[in-house]
């Protein structure tokens, strides 16, 4: 499983030295992109997450904003970076597969957790990545949902009615409590906020999660 730090708990003073020390010995990072309209809150404009992409060699990027397109336009991303957009968007979604993949970046589709995991199968066959809302999306901190669990082999078990071949992504309230388990479930990649950032060591909670997840 590879874990991403999630930024958004991050004071943007502190930004650059998190990602200096924690680069290292991780998979990359992850930035949630909010504008207090599709989820009620906000976080990163698109002149702070190119900044931070400048830092990074691995960006997992989040957009959970209403002009998803036009945002991602904007952005200067490395070859290989993970984007992720919300499924319940009214967006031309083909569309922006497409674009997304014409500028070398891999396509991660998101959904609610109360979004049908059926609206997923028109696009299992093109996606890199499926993320699954483990929590609202919003704000950092929320108790993991257990009906994660379930979705998660409703999802395995779509792709295999699909011959579909994406990784799983998770976000939110995955701890040291639920993350074995969540790799033995078959989770590839996990954005982690607070059981990180919330931490006294910030690498030594990374790396006890990275312990944890090895399965």
């Amino acid at each position: 499983m590879n874990i991403y730090p999630s930024l958004m708990v991050v004071d943007q003073v502190d930004v650059e030295k998190e990602i200096d020390i924690l680069q290292p010995h991780c998979a990359g990072f992850h930035i949630d992109v909010m504008d207090n309209t599709f989820v009620p809150n906000v976080t990163w404009n698109v002149q702070e997450v190119n900044a931070m992409v400048k830092m990074m060699t691995s960006p997992w990027i989040h957009l959970m904003v209403e002009d998803s397109i036009g945002f991602y336009d904007k952005l200067f991303l490395p070859a290989g970076s993970l984007v992720s957009f919300h499924i319940e968007l009214d967006i031309d979604i083909d569309h922006f597969i497409k674009t997304i993949k014409e500028k070398k970046h891999r396509v991660s589709i998101a959904m609610r957790p109360k979004t049908p995991i059926s609206d997923l199968v028109p696009f299992l066959n093109i996606a890199d990545q499926i993320l699954l809302m483990s929590v609202e999306p919003g704000f950092s901190g929320q108790s993991f949902l257990p009906s994660t669990f379930d979705r998660i082999d409703e999802l395995k078990e779509l792709g295999k009615q699909h011959d579909a071949h994406f990784r799983i992504g998770l976000d939110g309230g995955i701890n040291k409590e639920n993350i074995k388990d969540l790799a033995m479930k078959g989770v590839d990649d996990c954005a982690i906020a607070t059981a990180i950032f919330k931490s006294r060591d910030h690498v030594l909670a990374l790396q006890e999660l990275q312990k944890l997840a090895r399965v």
